[in-house]
């Protein structure tokens, strides 16, 4: 086949080499310069730059212009899943078309669709119907998100849903986006589960739940962040197959959330990518599956074997943390309270910036751009858990100068 790859996340991550078979296959990766500077000159493949000043979709099309049609596009992040919908359809390649990405990517059309499938989802309502005098129909803590966001970014929690409404007639939107991209939701209060893995025609094919430490909203606010590996029981299963079919992922690897509450678990949303920060490597320390490269594979060659996951045992759990650097309010930090953790029996990986390395300034999950990151296990759920909530309690990160700095 001619494969064409929208490229933006890092080798190192993807692993190209493990999932496609470069002498079978030709294999174009487009990105910008920044990002193809990351793609390691070993890799086989046609390399094209684009200028990453239009549309994605419109620089693809233009910088493909006479040359063979490709047989599949595909892309990894999810902030390309609908410029490859348009890719597509533009060159008339099969595969997901806008429409079948849209439920993936618009958290309203995605609870709807959960909805229409019986499944319990947050009530909900588009800030623009809110705010033109659509009926409310739930009372207390009320959420406005962006319809496509993603890490909780400008995600805000009210008391009220009038709250919601009358801050944003005051004062307008963050970065002055237009109502229609912004929904506003009921608060489900309750601990946030994500369930990661691949499916294949529509079934999951290996899977694995965990549970939150800490909040991704917590996270974006400036607060430690972790999750660790539970059961995976046949009714979480299940709830997944149910919920992947209600928005039309087929074969591809998924990121879901959901809240789980005294009458069963609530749809939270679900991505069609695998899940950031440690998610990844978690997951292949538990089942010896590498979701990202596993999704090359399976989707550039039909029909192959579904993956054999490992069948980890419940004193085989891992988890991962991250500590954010975009709200610490200066380039460099202080760490303090950290050595107990970091020589602990339970750390697995451990990366933590030294006193002449910058942390990122924009909200990021990326363990080269935060002050403290890392995986702990095998263990137990409940000692893991234990575990980053000491941790986070613990360790302390504070703004400072260059000169000052120390770790």
């Amino acid at each position: 086949m001619r494969i064409l790859i929208l490229h933006r996340i890092t080798d190192d991550i993807i692993r190209y080499a493990e999932g496609l078979d470069f002498d079978a296959h030709e294999v174009t990766f487009i990105g910008t310069a920044e990002r193809m500077a990351t793609l390691p000159a070993r890799l086989p493949g046609t390399r094209i730059e684009r200028p990453g000043t239009g549309a994605t979709e419109t620089e693809v099309v233009t910088a493909l212009a006479g040359q063979p049609r490709p047989d599949l596009v595909i892309a990894q992040s999810e902030f390309d899943l609908i410029a490859a919908a348009r890719i597509r359809e533009a060159l008339g390649v099969p595969g997901p078309r806008e429409a079948d990405v849209l439920p993936v990517r618009d958290k309203v059309m995605m609870k709807a669709a959960a909805s229409r499938a019986g499944l319990r989802v947050p009530r909900y309502l588009p800030l623009i119907s809110a705010l033109a005098g659509a009926a409310i129909g739930w009372s207390g803590r009320t959420v406005l998100k962006p319809l496509d966001g993603a890490s909780s970014q400008d995600v805000r929690v009210f008391d009220t849903a009038e709250a919601a409404l009358e801050a944003v007639r005051r004062d307008g939107l963050p970065s002055d986006a237009d109502p229609s991209g912004f929904e506003i939701e009921e608060f489900v209060d309750g601990p946030i589960i994500h369930v990661d893995g691949l499916a294949v025609d529509g079934t999951p094919v290996t899977l694995q739940a965990s549970r939150y430490v800490g909040t991704c909203l917590g996270y974006a606010e400036g607060s430690p962040l972790g999750s660790v590996q539970t059961d995976t029981p046949p009714a979480v299963v299940e709830w997944t197959t149910a919920c992947l079919r209600a928005v039309g992922i087929t074969t591809s690897l998924f990121h879901l959330e959901g809240i789980e509450t005294p009458d069963g678990l609530v749809f939270l949303e679900v991505a069609s990518r695998f899940g950031g920060a440690g998610v990844a490597d978690t997951f292949e320390l538990a089942t010896a599956v590498h979701m990202p490269s596993v999704q090359l594979r399976a989707l550039s060659t039909p029909g192959a074997s579904a993956p054999e996951a490992r069948d980890a045992g419940p004193d085989a759990r891992y988890g991962w943390f991250i500590f954010p650097g975009h709200t610490v309010g200066a380039t460099f930090c202080t760490i303090t309270g950290a050595d107990e953790f970091r020589h602990s029996p339970l750390t697995w990986r451990w990366v933590q910036r030294t006193e002449d390395e910058p942390v990122s300034q924009a909200l990021s999950y990326a363990e080269y751009d935060v002050p403290i990151a890392g995986i702990v296990g095998p263990a137990p759920t409940a000692v893991l858990e234990q575990f980053l909530r000491d941790m986070f309690a613990s360790i302390k990160v504070t703004a400072a100068d260059k000169a000052d700095s120390h770790v």
